[in-house]
């Protein structure tokens, strides 16, 4: 069972508000949406992710102490997509001119038979 970040009370995890305090748990008013604060004085954009490949556009950029869309530098693993990745064509693709030609001579060979 998750606790409030402000006071400790046992809340549920579709929780908008605390019970006990009245803190904010959930942004806009909609449990689906996560709410995540700083601890203490530090700021929330010195450890996101999207602060240091700098594709940000919250208003409070930097100096956020809550946001919505926050992802911590250490938990997410960055790699750069390699070549092979990006342009992975399928077989079926690659081949498409041989699989038409392969379809044409294959009709017009059940053509002949009949």
């Amino acid at each position: 069972m998750p606790t409030c970040p402000q006071c400790q009370y046992s809340i549920s995890p579709t929780a908008v508000t605390c019970p006990n305090c009245g803190l904010e748990l959930k942004a806009h008013g909609h449990p689906g949406i996560d709410l995540h604060r700083s601890q203490g004085n530090t700021y929330l954009c010195d450890s996101c992710s999207y602060h240091q490949d700098d594709s940000c556009t919250f208003p409070q950029r930097p100096l956020a102490n809550t946001c919505t869309l926050y992802q911590n530098v250490q938990t997410v693993q960055q790699r750069p997509m390699t070549a092979a990745e990006i342009y992975t064509i399928p077989w079926w693709r690659k081949y498409s001119g041989w699989l038409a030609l392969a379809a044409v001579l294959l009709v017009s060979i059940v053509l002949v038979m009949i």
